[in-house]
């Protein structure tokens, strides 16, 4: 009958030049680290994830003292924070029975069954899928919409691009542009972080008078109010905002919340 202490006293007595124990023990040794990194990675993840939270609303907060007056028309609202809805992305209606804060969309995007494929010919963003819901932040007063905040990602030159943006009440002038994560190249597409180069975007218009999505970071110096100024040697970089920036506006992002937003209101 196989003795386990029996083969473990067997195998620690092998020269320790013996091939077998040496694959044996750098396979225990890789086994055990594996334990651990998993039961670190489970143990942190709600502290990793409530300080990505923290950062995220750090920089919504920025983004809103950037805005002119937008702290002064929320203290006149009476509000200290944006309102939360999540939205249907496909029908564009508020999802009323589900809470907004609890609702994961990085556990949706990972899940088969929830996740939706993006189709290859909508796909500029080149994100393959999204979940199907999304939340929007909302400032209002007095039952007028002031300012709506979309979540938009997308794919740039070696990262995943993820940002806030920010529409006025027409639902086609960009408020603000806020880059809340990138890993692209230091000194060149990183600069998309920079205060000065998402300052251009406050004022731009998104669609023309067609209704087309126009907006772009282009080479070289804007010219008009669907423009932005590239960064040199990080066009890349540039492209990928643009199309992150045209795919959660289109009609497989938020372009059917949007649309119902300027027809119904809130």
């Amino acid at each position: 009958m196989f003795n386990p202490i029996q083969a473990w006293r067997g195998f620690l007595e092998r020269e320790n030049d013996d091939r077998v124990k040496v694959y044996g023990v750098a396979i225990l040794v890789a086994f055990v680290c594996a334990i651990v990194i998993s039961t670190a990675s489970v143990t942190l993840r709600p502290m990793q994830n409530a300080h990505l939270e923290a950062e995220r609303q750090a920089r919504m907060d920025a983004m809103l003292d950037r805005l002119p007056s937008m702290r002064t028309i929320m203290e006149e609202a009476g509000v200290d924070a944006l309102e939360t809805r999540l939205v249907d992305l496909a029908s564009g209606e508020f999802v009323t029975d589900i809470d907004p804060d609890s609702y994961d969309v990085q556990a949706a995007l990972n899940d088969p069954e929830q996740s939706v494929a993006i189709p290859p010919e909508l796909d500029v963003a080149g994100l393959q899928k999204r979940a199907p819901y999304a939340p929007v932040y909302l400032l209002q007063s007095e039952g007028a919409l002031l300012l709506v905040v979309l979540p938009v990602s997308g794919v740039g030159y070696q990262s995943t691009l993820r940002a806030m943006l920010a529409l006025e009440a027409d639902m086609t002038t960009v408020a603000a542009l806020t880059i809340i994560e990138q890993g692209e190249t230091a000194g060149l597409g990183a600069r998309i972080e920079e205060p000065d180069w998402q300052a251009q975007w406050q004022g731009k218009k998104v669609f023309d008078e067609t209704g087309t999505i126009v907006i772009q970071v282009v080479r070289g110096q804007a010219d008009g109010p669907y423009e932005v100024d590239g960064i040199s040697g990080a066009s890349r970089t540039g492209n990928g905002v643009t199309n992150m920036v045209r795919y959660w506006l289109g009609d497989h992002g938020f372009g059917p919340f949007l649309s119902r937003l300027q027809k119904e209101g809130l």
